[in-house]
Formats: structure tokens, C-alpha cells, sequence
């Protein structure tokens, strides 16, 4: 699928938005895809095709990942910059409503798009991640994200990978090698690095990581939400996850056997689920 790319603004100038869009460009039955922090629109890709059959399917980079340019401005890369960048994507589909799939980061910035009064989001889907994160899981996801680790070859970087998100589930060889193909950049000595600005973590990182409390942000949710919790998660907790099905939008909840943070929603069953949901409610 081509990419294409838009261009967005932030306090520090302007930058790319890149990207891929499936289904008929006319249809009006629109999902919008969102990746976790240091993921790309690629993820999605399998789970878009399959969709793209009854609906457009638009998956896209933030920007500082992917395709998407990096930030001027390190510090600019917070949910006020994602929200406007966000907004410019659902822009671009030209119609007044739309759903939104969101993974972990991706989740957090589809519920502060749908608390908004107006929210262009009509159903929400937020895979493994809630209103409240506690702060071991951010010290473990601090403990990479700002990293820039350099490998030799494609295959250690693979390798890397592999370690780093085992916590989405049993993917096959194909599915790890796509993301290393497309979660990898090469820096100038010819090593193999992560496909993302490593300064994405300095909005968060350069103040000390607590507890991440949006109850009050899930209270003002009203739309049909999905919450996808992987079985094992440290990020969306099982108490949290029950508290989203009674609260709030009084979300479905589906919990995805033999995963962690966060299921990588590729295999057949999984998609399936998702489709369900967006057919039947």
C-alpha cells in the first residue's frame, strides 16, 4: 500500500504526516489506526487489509516515527501535538465521523480525542492501555524508548526487536520480519537502529514518572468502546480493565490469551474479533 503524507505543524515548525489508506477512498464507513510509542502505521497492516473489505481504513505515523518527520522541538512531542496531528489525519477522510483503533499511546490519544465535547470519534477501540498506568510499566517502557541501540546487521536488530515486544503474542516468522523491515532505519556508519526519534521520550522522561491517573477523562467517554487487554499486561492492569467495563462508557472487554503489553492484533482470530465489534454495535 502507497504511502502518502500531509503536512502538520507544531511550536517548533512545520513536518510530514505519513500515511497508508485502504478500502475505497469514497466510502464514508471510516477506521482510523494508532500506533503504541515506538511502533509504526505497518502494524497495522494486516489487520487494515482484512477490514479495507466494508470499510476505509486510514493507518498513519505520528510524527518522529515511521515515515512521519521528527520534531524541531523535542519537547513538543506530547498528546496536545498528537491531538493536533491526529485531527489532521481525520481531516484528510472528509467526512464528520469516524472510529478509531488505538493501540497503548495510540489508545490514550483516541480517549482524549472521544472526552472531547464534538469529538469527531463515533466507536473506540483501545488495546491495552486505560485510564489508569502505573508507573513500573512507564519505568520499564523509560528503560528502552530513549535509547538508541546500534547493530551490525538487520538480523541482531531483528533479534532486538523480538525481546523487546515478545509482550505482543505469538507472531510467525514472516510477521517478526515485517517488523523489522519496517521498524528499522540505518544511521550513517551503516548500523541498524529503530525506526523512531529516540528524543520522543523527552516529554516524559525529563520529569519524574508516577502513576498516570484519566479517570476523569474516561468519565466523560460516551461512545461504544472496546478495550482489548493483553492476559499478562503490566500496562493495563486487571482491576483497571474491570473498572472500564462498569464506568465511563462501560466498555466490551476481550482479553487476548498468551500475551502482554500489547497484543499485536495480526493473527486471524483477533481481527475477526475486532471487525465483529465494528460490524455488530
Amino acid at each position: 500500500m502507497e504511502t502518502q503524507y500531509i503536512t502538520s505543524c507544531s511550536i517548533g515548525g512545520l513536518h510530514k504526516l505519513a500515511y497508508t489508506q485502504w478500502g475505497d477512498n469514497d466510502n464514508p464507513d471510516v477506521l482510523i489506526c494508532s500506533h503504541g510509542l515506538t511502533r509504526n502505521k505497518h502494524d497495522f497492516d494486516e489487520l487494515a487489509s482484512t477490514l479495507a473489505a466494508k470499510r476505509r481504513v486510514i493507518c498513519f505515523d505520528l510524527p518522529g516515527r515511521g515515515e512521519s518527520g521528527w520534531l524541531n522541538n523535542k519537547m513538543a512531542y506530547d498528546y496536545t501535538q498528537y491531538m493536533v496531528d491526529a485531527l489532521m489525519i481525520i481531516a484528510t477522510t472528509k467526512v464528520e465521523k469516524v472510529d478509531w483503533l488505538g493501540t497503548s499511546m495510540g489508545g490514550l490519544l483516541g480517549m482524549a480525542l472521544a472526552a472531547q465535547p464534538g469529538s469527531p470519534i463515533k466507536k473506540l477501540i483501545i488495546n491495552d492501555v486505560g485510564p489508569f498506568v502505573p508507573k513500573v510499566a512507564l519505568q520499564r517502557i523509560a528503560e528502552y524508548v530513549g535509547q538508541q541501540p546500534a547493530f551490525d546487521t538487520e538480523e541482531a536488530l531483528g533479534q532486538y526487536i523480538r525481546t523487546v515486544y515478545a509482550g505482543f503474542g505469538d507472531l510467525t516468522e514472516q510477521q517478526w520480519e515485517n517488523m523489522a523491515i519496517y521498524g528499522q532505519r540505518t544511521l550513517s556508519n551503516g548500523q541498524f537502529t529503530l525506526n523512531y526519534d529516540p528524543d520522543i521520550s523527552k516529554a516524559f522522561m525529563d520529569k519524574p514518572l508516577e502513576d498516570v491517573d484519566l479517570w476523569p477523562v474516561w468519565g466523560a467517554i460516551q461512545q461504544p468502546t472496546l478495550v482489548i487487554k493483553g492476559e499478562a499486561s503490566d500496562l493495563l492492569l486487571d482491576e483497571t480493565a474491570l473498572k472500564m467495563t462498569t464506568t465511563g462508557p462501560k466498555a466490551t472487554l476481550a482479553i487476548i490469551p498468551n500475551t502482554a503489553h500489547a497484543p499485536a492484533l495480526m493473527n486471524s482470530k483477533d481481527i475477526h474479533m475486532v471487525e465483529s465489534w465494528l460490524n455488530n454495535t
